[in-house]
């Protein structure tokens, strides 16, 4: 077991302060933190403490030993997740991210074109897909997938925006997944200047029905916010065809491949497969690549699963399809707690609150508040005791 240290990215969409509180660090921190990463990812590895050596650079000097030969047998000789925790204090890019399949392929064609990994249009950095789980700490608020095409166009017809009167006809003549497609295609289509001219006429029509009480009152005024900060971007009027999301502390989303999605405004941990590809569909000043977007989208319509975990013992599990990583968490009181022994490969716990002790028949580690550790495949349990929530990132099942 090894206590970790964790780099933080700073994007401008973070907070000054959920993250410093989280770690114990002085807030407002100088600059938006947005992200805490605790893996082994090769743009930012946590350091094993106290040597401070990359987590990538252990694991690539022992691989056997931290991952297991069951997990290098499934994923190779990498941590297969990556754990974070995000601070939104601003919406994130509308997004998606591919299957293992396009992932491959992808990076295998911008290989062949000698597409530089740092190349600001490079859509692929790895061969790998990235499904992720998103669990909230605060009230969480995202855009997730499509809406059901009877309730968008209901949303449409009340926003009543004439330069949007051919979305409702698409889909009225094609109320369809096809319909979608070929609405959003018809969208990121259009010409810069007819983009620009119906973004700011959506964001004026959503400014006035965001004051009044209304079944879309609240999709409306996330419009505003989003048309406010990216001014003539057509996201806009894409983020008004996505279902709005409203997390409790304890409520999940999961992310498949193809599920397009933007992270509003909350605090959360979030687990994924270790990959960095993300293909971008507007509020971003970053590189979008339309066709390549489409042809990843997946256009099924629908309301969203809200994950609450399910008790299995001690533990509560938030199941997913994902092979790559498994959340669970933990309430733990004073006396006596559970003993973790259902090891599938190397771990990463992260104390979110109060005083957490970690044990094994050899050593023991005291993690408080916003601290990690880094347990080996190769250690068939730990105990856990003492007072707080504990979040146990893992290898999947399946």
């Amino acid at each position: 077991m090894r206590l970790l240290e964790n780099p933080i990215q700073k994007y401008a969409w973070g907070s000054r302060t959920a993250i410093a509180s989280l770690l114990g660090a002085s807030a407002p921190s100088s600059e938006p933190e947005a992200e805490l990463w605790m893996g082994a990812h090769e743009k930012a590895p946590s350091l094993v403490l106290p040597e401070r050596e990359p987590l990538s650079r252990l694991i690539a000097r022992e691989p056997e030993p931290m991952l297991g030969a069951q997990t290098i047998a499934r994923f190779g000789a990498r941590l297969p997740f990556l754990f974070k925790v995000l601070a939104a204090e601003t919406p994130l890019s509308l997004q998606a991210h591919p299957t293992l399949e396009q992932a491959r392929a992808g990076f295998a064609a911008e290989e062949a074109r000698a597409v530089a990994l740092e190349s600001p249009t490079r859509n692929y950095k790895d061969p790998y897909h990235k499904p992720e789980l998103l669990c909230a700490l605060t009230p969480f608020s995202a855009l997730c997938g499509f809406r059901k095409i009877e309730d968008t166009l209901e949303l449409f017809r009340t926003l009543n925006v004439g330069h949007v009167s051919f979305l409702v006809e698409i889909l009225e003549g094609l109320p369809t997944e096809a319909g979608l497609s070929q609405l959003f295609s018809t969208l990121l289509g259009l010409s810069p200047e007819r983009r620009a001219e119906l973004a700011r006429e959506t964001l004026d029509r959503c400014t006035l029905l965001a004051a009044i009480e209304g079944p879309f009152q609240h999709e409306f005024s996330w419009a505003v916010t989003i048309g406010v900060l990216y001014p003539g971007d057509i996201g806009i009027v894409t983020a008004l065809l996505l279902n709005l999301v409203k997390l409790t502390p304890g409520e999940a989303i999961y992310l498949p491949a193809g599920n397009l999605h933007a992270y509003l405004q909350g605090v959360g941990v979030e687990i994924m497969a270790n990959s960095d590809n993300v293909l971008r569909g507007g509020l971003t000043p970053k590189h979008v690549d339309n066709r390549e977007l489409l042809r990843i989208l997946n256009f099924s319509a629908g309301p969203v699963n809200v994950l609450r975990g399910e008790m299995q013992g001690s533990a509560r599990v938030y199941q997913t399809t994902a092979s790559e990583f498994e959340l669970q968490s933990f309430q733990l009181l004073p006396g006596e707690g559970p003993t973790v022994s259902d090891r599938r490969g190397p771990e990463i716990l992260l104390c979110q609150q109060g005083q957490i002790t970690v044990s094994t028949a050899l050593e023991r580690h005291e993690l408080a508040q916003g601290q990690a550790l880094f347990i080996a495949a190769r250690e068939p349990s730990y105990s856990l005791t003492g007072r707080g929530s504990l979040f146990r990132a893992s290898v999947g099942r399946s």
